[in-house]
């Protein structure tokens, strides 16, 4: 099974009520044939599974795609060395990533929001 390329760009909200094309993530992650992402695939690679977490005005954030005590899946900036510095997707691993598909993360600042997959390819 191969690496996948998703890019999620923000959906609409109160905040970008357009959404936003500039406001997003672009990770690496082993997807089945269901768009799911697959776990015992993904720990032998889980140095390629990185993230870029890309929002107009501020510098890009580049981190890991993690797994979490408990099963949730998470983006990891750990470039800085913060162990708390986690943007956790919830329900990841029941979402099928898929061009037009919603998914939602819970940011920094402690806000869930939604974004929508727009581009998936394959990495390899």
């Amino acid at each position: 099974m191969g690496l996948s390329i998703i890019r999620l760009e923000l959906a609409r909200d109160h905040d970008f009520p357009n959404g936003s094309r500039e406001r997003g993530y672009e990770f690496v992650a082993p997807l089945g044939a269901d768009g799911r992402i697959v776990e015992r695939d993904w720990r032998p690679a889980l140095d390629r599974c990185h993230v870029r977490r890309f929002w107009n005005g501020d510098p890009d954030e580049i981190g890991h795609l993690i797994r979490k005590p408990g099963g949730s899946w998470a983006f990891h900036y750990d470039l800085h060395g913060d162990p708390d510095d986690e943007e956790t997707g919830y329900r990841f691993g029941d979402h099928k990533f898929a061009v037009g598909e919603y998914v939602s993360i819970n940011e920094h600042d402690d806000v869930l929001r939604t974004f929508k997959v727009v581009a998936v390819q394959p990495a390899d």
